[in-house]
């Protein structure tokens, strides 16, 4: 049952409400027509709960905008939601293209940091965000009393000579609700063992991320990636103010999973309306890595929380690490994620206390 305004509907009791489902919740197919972002294919989501998102056939089947109750949940950058036609791949000219958003995919075949691997030379964070996607669907369904809204395509990473490998993606969520289930499954079609590296560029700006905001996470360990990171580390959970000159810093996170195999991570602002944050969720032995994005600079003032198969040094550094996974001709392995808003002191003192339980260690 659906859970609006306060109770509980049956579908029949919804229905006699309304002449149209929509009128509640819906996915609605448009395309972008100016500048940049002039083509892109775009899917607006509305839930009926107060969250509503936007996911871009376009760009990978990734989600670029996305409220709570009229309130911003993703950062958002200046670059727009351009077409991928403008797509640079040499060196860091992927961050001309970059977005933000809610979710932004980072792979298939490498992420991370630019990089020459094998005598191959690879730019930041690879393709996947970049491709368009096909067999794109979308649609409402009942299953008993509860109003489901799936999308869903595929996207397929190929060169002659080279790798073949596909994403099938299905976005689900569900009527009254204010969260996001992600199914990825990544197999590759081709007859040659491939690399697979795989990040979930999750990006959250304000008024989530304030200077009041705080990062929850199950850490077991909390590792700084560079000389940048290891100034100021002990406040790596704790966000400042946008700050001119500030330079990015990077956290790997080794988290605790609970005891069937997931681990929760959000980041939270106890001072916006009762308390507003966004969480995700997934099975660790998915993926293994998670790496803490923190950016306080004037405009990029975003923090990202950011699970993989591999850190983000670079497809080569993973390599050279064993830390590389790779996909035998015909294999495919699945990624699942829930992507969700917290609201109110008591859901965010849960978190926090869940999370307090992991043996945290600074390195």
């Amino acid at each position: 049952m659906a859970e609006l305004f306060g109770r509980r509907y049956t579908r029949a009791e919804l229905l006699a409400h309304v002449g149209d489902i929509s009128q509640i919740a819906r996915a609605k197919p448009y395309r972008l027509v100016e500048g940049h972002e002039d083509g892109v294919a775009a899917i607006d989501v509305t839930t009926g709960g107060g969250l509503a998102f936007t996911v871009l056939p376009s760009r990978g089947m990734d989600i670029s905008s996305a409220s709570y109750n009229g309130r911003p949940l993703a950062w958002r950058s200046a670059t727009s939601d351009q077409h991928p036609a403008y797509f640079e791949p040499e060196g860091r000219g992927w961050l001309r293209t970059f977005y933000g958003g809610l979710v932004l995919t980072c792979g298939l075949t490498w992420m991370g940091a630019a990089c020459e691997d094998e005598g191959h030379p690879l730019g930041l964070h690879g393709r996947i965000s970049h491709i368009p996607a096909t067999g794109v669907h979308w649609e409402g369904t009942w299953e008993g009393d509860d109003y489901i809204l799936t999308i869903s395509g595929r996207m397929r990473e190929a060169i002659v000579f080279g790798e073949n490998i596909e994403l099938h993606r299905r976005i689900r969520t569900r009527l009254g609700e204010n969260r996001i289930f992600l199914h990825d499954t990544v197999r590759n079609m081709g007859y040659q063992r491939t690399p697979h590296m795989m990040l979930y560029h999750i990006n959250i700006g304000f008024p989530v991320v304030s200077d009041h905001s705080r990062f929850i996470a199950p850490s077991i360990t909390v590792t700084p990636r560079d000389a940048d990171a290891e100034a100021g580390k002990e406040q790596y959970a704790q966000m400042q103010p946008p700050t001119p000159g500030y330079r990015e810093k990077v956290y790997f996170h080794d988290l605790q999973p609970d005891a069937k195999g997931y681990v929760r991570t959000a980041i939270v602002n106890p001072d916006c309306d009762s308390g507003l944050g966004v969480y995700v969720t997934y099975p660790k032995r998915e993926l293994p890595y998670f790496t803490e994005w923190k950016m306080m600079d004037q405009g990029t003032y975003v923090v990202g929380m950011e699970p993989g198969n591999a850190l983000v040094l670079g497809r080569a550094a993973e390599r050279a690490a064993g830390r590389l996974q790779f996909l035998d001709p015909g294999q495919e392995c699945e990624y699942h994620l829930e992507i969700g808003v917290l609201t109110g002191e008591e859901n965010i003192r849960r978190i926090e206390e869940a999370a307090a339980q992991a043996p945290r260690r600074i390195l």
